[in-house]
Formats: C-alpha cells, sequence, structure tokens
C-alpha cells in the first residue's frame, strides 16, 4: 500500500492548481475510492489535496461531510456530461404531453441512441475512473452518499430512458420488465468502466482508443435498435 502520506500521482496531476474547497473535493473522491470510507485518514486526505488539516473541519465540518460533498462533486461531474441531454429528452417528452402528438419510435430510437452512446463514452473515459471506484464501494454498501447520487443523476437518466425504451417495446414504462430492460440497456455501457480489465481481456485490447471506442459506440446503437426489433418479432 503507498505512504498514505504521499499524493498519488493521479492527485498531484490534477489538484494543485485549483482552491483548497476544490483540490480537497478532488482529492477526496480519489482517496475514498481508493480506501473507503474508513480507510481514508484526515492526515491522508489533507496531505494529498496539499492543504492544511483544519481545511477538512472548515469547509466540510469533518471527514463525514466531506465525503458527503464528494458524492456531490461526482453528481455534479456526471451532470456536465449527461445534464444537456437528458433535459432535452425531458422537454421533448413536456412537448409531446401538451400538444398530444406522441413520440414515435423512429424518435425514441434516436433519442435512447444518443443517450446510450454518451453514457458509453462516459464510462469509457479515463476521467471516471475515480467516480467508478468511489461509486462501485457505494453499490456495494449505500450511504446517504449513493442516495445523493442515485436521485441527482441516476434516477433521472434512468425514468427518461426508460419512457424511450417503454415507447420502442410498447409497454409501460412503469412496468418492472421496462425498467429491467432500462438497467440491462444502460448496465451494459457501464461494464466497459467496471469490469474493464475482464471486457480488454476480452477483446483483446490493450485500452479505449478511438477506434475502440467507436466499436463501442456501435454496440451501443445496437443494443437499443435491438429492442424494436424484439418488439417485432414478438408482434
Amino acid at each position: 500500500m503507498p505512504d498514505e502520506k504521499r499524493p498519488t500521482r493521479l492527485q498531484d496531476r490534477t489538484v494543485r492548481r485549483a482552491d483548497p474547497r476544490q483540490r480537497l473535493l478532488r482529492t477526496a473522491v480519489d482517496i475514498f475510492g481508493r480506501y473507503g470510507f474508513d480507510g481514508a485518514s484526515t492526515r491522508m486526505l489533507a496531505d494529498a489535496a496539499g492543504v492544511n488539516l483544519q481545511a477538512i473541519p472548515y469547509y466540510f465540518g469533518g471527514k463525514e461531510g466531506l465525503y458527503i460533498a464528494a458524492a456531490d462533486y461526482i453528481g455534479t461531474l456526471i451532470s456536465a456530461h449527461v445534464a444537456g441531454l437528458r433535459d432535452t429528452v425531458r422537454g421533448r417528452f413536456e412537448t409531446a404531453d401538451r400538444d398530444g402528438e406522441p413520440i414515435g419510435q423512429a424518435e425514441a430510437q434516436m433519442l435512447l441512441t444518443r443517450i446510450a452512446e454518451t453514457m458509453a463514452a462516459l464510462f469509457i473515459s479515463d476521467e471516471s475512473e475515480p467516480w467508478a471506484r468511489f461509486l462501485i464501494r457505494e453499490q456495494m454498501e449505500p450511504t446517504e452518499a449513493f442516495q445523493r447520487v442515485y436521485g441527482g443523476v441516476m434516477k433521472p437518466m434512468l425514468e427518461v430512458s426508460g419512457r424511450l425504451v417503454g415507447i420502442l417495446v410498447g409497454e409501460d414504462p412503469q412496468s418492472n420488465h421496462v425498467k429491467l430492460r432500462t438497467l440491462s440497456l444502460l448496465g451494459g455501457m457501464m461494464v466497459f468502466r467496471v469490469a474493464r480489465a475482464a471486457a480488454l481481456a476480452q477483446l483483446g485490447w490493450s485500452g479505449f482508443g478511438k477506434p475502440e471506442t467507436e466499436e463501442v459506440r456501435r454496440l451501443a446503437a445496437e443494443l437499443v435498435a435491438s429492442l424494436k426489433l424484439e418488439q417485432r418479432h414478438e408482434a
């Protein structure tokens, strides 16, 4: 295990130019993700961020407050990638509901493909690595931090995606079947982050460069298209 007083290379690269509060947030995402809440000492967090130990209670009230703030920070970072598209889809549903002109399958497929491709690109990116470590720990033992990220980012994206899946499979978006299909679709993109080593080994890839990323994006589009195809076969 690395010396807890020595910043990781990731922290050394990313936090030094920010203000102390921002440096602590960026550091906390990485350190809590690596060592967990109990394994990350306040001294480790402060040293990795290059701040005085008293900065943690000053800005966040203590280690627990920093942990919750780190979860909110992750939600903000993810939202920067997906909120625009999510809100676009929401707005389209509002227009359709107001005008009484439901979204058709072709449009639903296009919108859901954009969501799946966006999620795939996000999970493949190096930027998502520290978030994933943090969130995987929360998936295993959920705390208030999970509720923050789920309520602020995950649930809204699953809801808009579920409405589109419902259109494609011709079922109530609130049905468990549609919810399962939605989770399966987006989870299929997540595997490239949470099971990254296995995916690369199975595919014989050394990493996710531009060609590999484009191949995964094509997969996302194929998975969305299969929902509509499945409905046609069932009919």
